[in-house]
């Protein structure tokens, strides 16, 4: 998961760029980098961090011109504290390309191999970005064959793009002295959007970034297209896949995205709102609404899905728990250690809302389980009755291989266990869970027109096709390297939240 925008504009875009970035943190907080063109010539910034601390005032200066690129990392692939993962990337044939990528590409391996072997292209990094970015260089070269670029020819590179490049991918690119490229994988597993205010075009991975900066939502691109804006604004768009589904990623609309977002056509705050009412049905079921003294969010994802519960059962909805905003969201921190370590530094309960209580804890998701063990110890040593837990998503029971990090199966808290296994684990009295069919219908009926989403996570269901059992073990082989790294870099880091955000 990461969040990625492009503008296209008359006037500077450094600033643009930056309050978009600022918009679009909570996608990630590993690294962020800008990259403009003046003049035919890039000017690039990025750096472990978040964007506030990455970029400073020299950094800005140093960013002229009116189009560009930026990206927030939340690393899935690759070294996670490497400066040299860290996006845009650029590769200077041909014409010069720099860009940015948010999923995660199923067959980046052999992508890799192919690209030495019969392409003769040198991939510098362990990230699948810049294997991207390397397909999509060799096919407008083969495409142009020395030859000016126009629309057409990028479109029939990104066709092929499409043909040999498996996974999830919204991608957004800038090639010198012509314009901005933005495509989507023909599931439209990721988001990307489009928005105008003006001269100015803006792309990026959620409306959140286009109406914070004042620019007026266009419309969603669809998946396997291609949008080209040429550097006098100009809009170009193609269907670029042979048969192009639109299958978002469910867990989106749970967990990754801002409330205030309309993806694909459906708000992220009334899908949370939808999850909570089907919730309540699945807490009637399992726990009597009577045995319910007050409802609590666990900030901040789940505040919707609670409120609405809550009402629906005609029961007290109190915010039981104080977040220190300056703690990054622990499901997206690196290593589980940290993870665990920084509950305790970034939630504080409020003694009085628990004391002599029967608390439902409602959570929008449990992915490792780590961080609700804790939750529920902090609602017991406040003085909590019972500690009843709901989450408004399902079991996460299967690796996410799209660009969330829950590539293990080891790590997930429901991966071959029964509910009452996992509530033993908790440590809560009751655990009750969404149902997938039900998250499904709650999300999917705000449009009709998506016919179905990616819930691997949930289900098992792989909407590209291309994974197997053999890819989930090689992924999580890559997986214990980078994670005992991570380890070892956040202990010596965690004096510093922000350090290891």
């Amino acid at each position: 998961m990461c969040g990625i925008v492009g503008v296209v504009s008359r006037s500077p875009v450094n600033q643009l760029l930056y309050d978009a970035l600022l918009l679009l943190q909570h996608r990630g907080q590993d690294a962020a980098g800008i990259v403009t063109q003046q003049e035919r010539k890039f000017f690039m910034h990025k750096a472990k961090g978040m964007v506030r601390d990455v970029f400073r005032t020299r950094n800005m200066r140093s960013l002229p011109g009116n189009c560009g690129l930026g990206q927030v990392r939340y690393p899935t692939a690759g070294n996670a504290f490497s400066d040299e993962e860290a996006q845009p990337f650029y590769v200077n044939a041909p014409f010069g390309i720099v860009l940015v990528h948010n999923g995660n590409l199923t067959n980046a391996q052999a992508l890799k191999v192919e690209l030495f072997s019969a392409n003769h292209r040198h991939i510098n990094t362990e990230s699948d970005s810049e294997v991207l970015l390397n397909v999509l260089a060799h096919e407008i070269e083969a495409t142009t064959r020395g030859l000016p670029l126009s629309p057409q020819d990028v479109f029939a590179a990104v066709r092929k793009v499409h043909r040999r490049v498996r996974g999830s991918y919204a991608v957004i690119a800038l090639i010198a002295g012509h314009g901005v490229l933005a495509f989507r994988d023909p599931h439209g597993i990721r988001p990307l959007c489009l928005g105008r205010s003006g001269d100015t075009w803006m792309l990026a991975s959620e409306s959140v970034a286009l109406v914070g900066t004042t620019h007026l939502f266009e419309r969603d691109v669809a998946p396997g297209e291609a949008v080209f804006i040429d550097l006098e604004g100009h809009l170009h768009a193609e269907q670029c896949a042979d048969a192009p589904a639109l299958n978002p990623c469910i867990f989106e609309y749970v967990y990754l995205a801002r409330p205030d977002s309309v993806l694909d056509g459906i708000s992220v705050y009334q899908a949370r709102l939808n999850l909570g009412e089907t919730l309540a049905k699945r807490v009637i079921s399992t726990v009597p609404p009577n045995e319910i003294d007050v409802v609590i969010p666990i900030p901040e994802s789940s505040r919707p899905s609670a409120a609405q519960l809550a009402q629906l059962l005609g029961l007290p909805y109190r915010e039981g728990f104080v977040k220190n905003r300056y703690v990054g969201r622990t499901f997206i921190m690196p290593g589980q250690s940290v993870r665990k370590q920084s509950v305790r530094q970034k939630l504080n309960a409020i003694a009085s809302e628990f004391k002599g209580r029967n608390v439902l804890l409602v959570d929008d998701s449990i992915v490792r389980g780590t961080t609700s063990r804790e939750i529920v110890q902090m609602a017991r040593d406040a003085g909590a009755n019972k500690v009843y837990m709901a989450s408004a998503a399902p079991p996460v029971r299967f690796p996410n291989v799209y660009g969330i990090d829950m590539p293990t199966p080891q790590e997930l808290v429901a991966h071959n266990r029964t509910i009452e296994e996992v509530r033993q684990i908790i440590g809560c009295d009751a655990l009750i869970y969404q149902d997938v069919d039900a998250m499904k219908k709650a999300i999917g009926s705000l449009n009709p027109a998506i016919k179905g989403f990616d819930a691997s996570c949930f289900d098992g269901v792989y909407v590209t096709g291309d994974v197997t059992l053999e890819d989930i073990i090689r992924l999580n082989a890559n997986r214990v390297t980078r994670d005992e790294s991570r380890e070892e870099t956040s202990r010596l880091a965690l004096p510093n939240h922000e350090d290891v955000a």
